[in-house]
């Protein structure tokens, strides 16, 4: 059996027939990045109002406004496109956490309840990656390697949040926060695949809300 190593770079036919599902460039100039911004608008629009075999990359392009060679700069496919989508939705929470959570001036109670509603609540724009056909479509196109990625980088701002907490009498281990990232994270995602509707998962938030600061806190 051939085994792929560095140096062989041919592709099986299997792999060959595949739409490239990851983008080609990331947007660095300003115009750039706001081309792309749009071309997500867009694709999000499509995809809520005609569901996912409406979008294609020409449709996209057409309600962004942009001719079809534009977007083919940045997404190959609409399986890349939704890659791209996903990473931008990601690095949005990123931020989120960097502006609402780390940087201000809180108390360790409001700051861990604003990291857990930012990450989890259905009011949220990252609740767009929180549904039944994400996690379907997810498996088709994220490999080991990007959920790693994320994985990673989640669990490093959840680690600058509590270095934060300065207020806290005992900060919790490394080992603790992990296990709260997962148990938050983890939990957002099945509630995702069991298809919870807004008031149970308002619920659930509220309640993983009192868990938390109990675990942290001790009282």
């Amino acid at each position: 059996m051939d085994k792929k190593g560095f140096g062989n770079t041919k592709a099986t036919p299997e792999e060959a027939s595949k739409p490239r599902s990851k983008p080609l460039k990331r947007p660095r100039q300003a115009r750039a990045v706001f081309t792309v911004e749009a071309i997500y608008q867009a694709f999000v629009r499509i995809w809520q109002r005609d569901g996912w075999a409406a979008v294609t990359t020409r449709a996209v392009a057409l309600e962004a406004g942009f001719a079809v060679g534009t977007l083919y700069e940045y997404f190959p496919s609409k399986q890349a496109l939704f890659s791209g989508y996903v990473r931008h939705c990601i690095e949005q929470l990123l931020q989120h956490i960097d502006e609402q959570v780390i940087a201000p001036e809180l108390d360790w109670r409001s700051r861990v309840s604003r990291l857990l509603w930012l990450s989890c609540g259905p009011q949220e724009s990252i609740y767009q990656l929180f549904t039944f056909e994400v996690a379907q479509l997810e498996i088709q196109v994220a490999d080991q390697r990007q959920h790693l990625r994320a994985y990673q980088e989640l669990l490093s701002k959840w680690q600058q949040v509590f270095a934060r907490c300065h207020d806290l009498p005992q900060p919790p281990s490394p080992a603790r926060i992990e296990a709260l990232l997962l148990m938050v994270w983890g939990g957002r995602r099945y509630a995702a695949l069991a298809q919870l509707d807004e008031p149970r998962l308002q619920s659930w938030v509220a309640e993983m809300e009192h868990v938390l600061l109990t675990a942290i806190g001790g009282d």
